[in-house]
């Protein structure tokens, strides 16, 4: 037995738009949906596992406050992140510190953000640039549908109303 619209599976995702204000512990504005909700495809690692693990259950035009620690979201700090380089190396490139760079490591591309700059070495953190943060988030439930086909195949949402052109 299925209702009409909802696929006949213990599993059928949803499409869930949400607006949001995210500060950290001591309260400092770090982002905020802007006009249009964030929308995204439940179950599909598009926000934050313990964030998404709140916001499922949440009915249309609730409010709620959730606080996440550091390690629940994207983790502690990680020193092994963080390493120096001779400064000769990235001579070609503007220093300034809280920079993002992208660095070629074989296959693989690595964001760092520029930590440190001496006369010598400049110290390159790949760690998120919200590691070691607590943070807060309040959220306003906006919309749940069921995810089309489309969506699930793709493995993102398509927009508020589904699929946009």
């Amino acid at each position: 037995m299925s209702l009409i619209g909802m696929p006949d599976n213990k599993t059928a995702q949803r499409v869930i738009s949400f607006n949001y204000i995210l500060k950290d512990s001591a309260g400092k504005l770090l982002d905020q949906s802007g006009t249009e909700p964030l929308v995204f495809l439940e179950g599909s690692s598009q926000i934050l596992p313990n964030l998404e693990s709140q916001i499922v259950g949440m009915l249309i035009g609730t409010k709620k406050t959730i606080k996440l620690k550091a390690v629940e979201a994207y983790g502690d700090l990680d020193p092994e992140m963080m390493f120096e380089v001779p400064r000769k190396e990235l001579e070609h490139l503007p220093l300034e510190l809280g920079s993002m760079l992208q660095m070629n490591m074989g296959e693989q591309t690595q964001v760092v953000r520029i930590a440190n700059v001496s006369e010598d070495s400049v110290t390159l953190d790949g760690n998120h640039p919200l590691a070691g943060v607590d943070l807060e988030f309040e959220i306003e439930m906006i919309d749940t549908r069921a995810a089309t086909a489309d969506e699930v195949t793709h493995g993102h949402a398509h927009g508020r109303g589904g699929h946009q052109h």
